[in-house]
């Protein structure tokens, strides 16, 4: 089972997939919209932590930027009917820590702004992630390894206009509409905050 990887990023394949070469070995892994954003630019070293997905028929990497973010990953896998795909969209609209407070505070609106989860679906993982998610350490993720942190750091040189539209398309949004929420966003900020911004204005449209 591979647990973690540390390497180059070579490419960003099809949406919400990169390829990570380590020992000159290149390895597809499947990343959430937020950690897309955090990874930089091609040929700088990445380090991801993976959660090895193993089916009959295929074998998938996901990658994450911190340990909380896969451990809830691992937890979102865990609750009824919530696969990969539906566990990396909400994961790219809340992070472990907002996850957290969503959870503690019933926010059934919050929920409802991940794509494809709707108010009957929202109502049951309120109840089955809480008896899944050690609420208090992940309200601990608000630290200097956060994902917030780290893209600050990572994605410095990177447009955040671009990481942005990026992560939307990979989510399925159209160009028209993500062209019309980019207008409305400032020329910099934290990228996973603007990512989130785009993402209620767009629930709202």
């Amino acid at each position: 089972m591979i647990g973690s990887l540390r390497g180059t990023l070579l490419e960003r394949l099809a949406p919400g997939e990169v390829l990570v070469e380590v020992g000159g070995v290149g390895y597809r892994v499947t990343v959430s919209a937020t950690t897309a954003v955090t990874l930089g630019e091609f040929g700088e070293e990445v380090f991801l932590y993976i959660h090895h997905h193993i089916r009959e028929d295929t074998q998938t990497l996901y990658g994450f930027v911190t340990r909380e973010e896969r451990a809830c990953f691992e937890a979102l896998l865990g609750a009824h009917g919530v696969g990969p795909s539906l566990a990396l969209a909400i994961l790219s609209v809340h992070d472990p820590a907002g996850l957290a407070r969503v959870l503690a505070e019933d926010d059934l609106a919050a929920l409802c702004l991940v794509p494809g989860v709707g108010k009957k679906t929202a109502s049951r993982l309120l109840v089955e992630l809480k008896s899944r998610l050690d609420l208090p350490a992940l309200y601990a993720t608000d630290s200097v390894d956060s994902p917030e942190r780290i893209a600050s750091g990572l994605s410095a040189e990177r447009s955040v206009r671009a990481d942005v539209r990026d992560a939307l398309t990979n989510l399925g949004y159209g160009a028209d509409e993500v062209s019309s929420v980019l207008r409305e966003l400032p020329d910099e900020g934290d990228p996973s905050e603007m990512l989130r911004i785009a993402l209620q204005r767009m629930t709202v449209g």
